[in-house]
């Protein structure tokens, strides 16, 4: 009986621990202030949400969830269409335009072109930091290649780890470093978003945050 106990209670205290260090955040559409752009879809398993594609940028903003240091793991999809395919996630946000931000081109991920490889994520700063900005200014600096070269149509998962002074992007799959930058602004906003980019739809996925 007692080993009974025992086991039971061993069984219990794992369940508990798993439980306390589960860092999920549900997507639905209670707990998300959508910013140019309409929910088109929404999964509970496995906690899924599409956005779709507007002219500008869009955010949605997550309500019940607070971030500024820590790191974001997340699971995207974007599509294989050139100049039309930008879905990441925003940070610091201050209003809905200024932010950090780290995202994806996806169409860039298999391209033939060296260049356009080079050009398959992006971190920026808005609204004076926008990617034009930066490649301009400091080419090569604040964008990368996916060296793994997932396929731009399907779903593929990073983490995003932001510290006072540095924002790092890692391929989970291969647990490679993909992209290492410092940060262009300070820490001032704990809200948190997915994140669309110009004429782009996205989806987003199994979300988890740690501080």
């Amino acid at each position: 009986m007692k080993k009974g106990i025992l086991k039971y209670t061993i069984i219990m205290l794992s369940l508990l621990v798993i439980s306390c260090t589960d860092n999920s955040v549900q997507l639905h559409k209670d707990n998300l202030e959508v910013v140019n752009r309409d929910i088109v879809a929404i999964g509970q398993e496995p906690n899924t949400v599409a956005l779709n594609a507007k002219l500008g940028d869009g955010l949605a903003i997550l309500k019940d969830a607070s971030f500024d240091v820590g790191t974001i793991e997340i699971e995207l999809k974007g599509e294989d269409v050139q100049g039309k395919s930008f879905v990441g996630v925003a940070f610091n946000i201050q209003n809905d335009s200024t932010y950090e931000a780290v995202y994806f081109r996806p169409f860039n991920f298999q391209s033939q072109e060296k260049i356009r490889r080079e050009h398959a994520m992006q971190y920026i700063y808005h609204p004076k930091h926008t990617w034009r900005y930066l490649r301009t200014n400091f080419e090569g600096r604040y964008e990368a290649e996916f060296p793994r070269q997932p396929s731009p149509n399907d779903w593929f998962k990073v983490k995003i780890k932001v510290d006072d002074n540095m924002v790092y992007v890692y391929d989970e799959e291969s647990n490679t470093e993909l992209l290492s930058v410092e940060r262009l602004t300070e820490q001032v906003s704990d809200k948190i978003a997915l994140w669309t980019g110009f004429n782009s739809k996205g989806e987003f996925r199994n979300l988890k945050l740690t501080k």
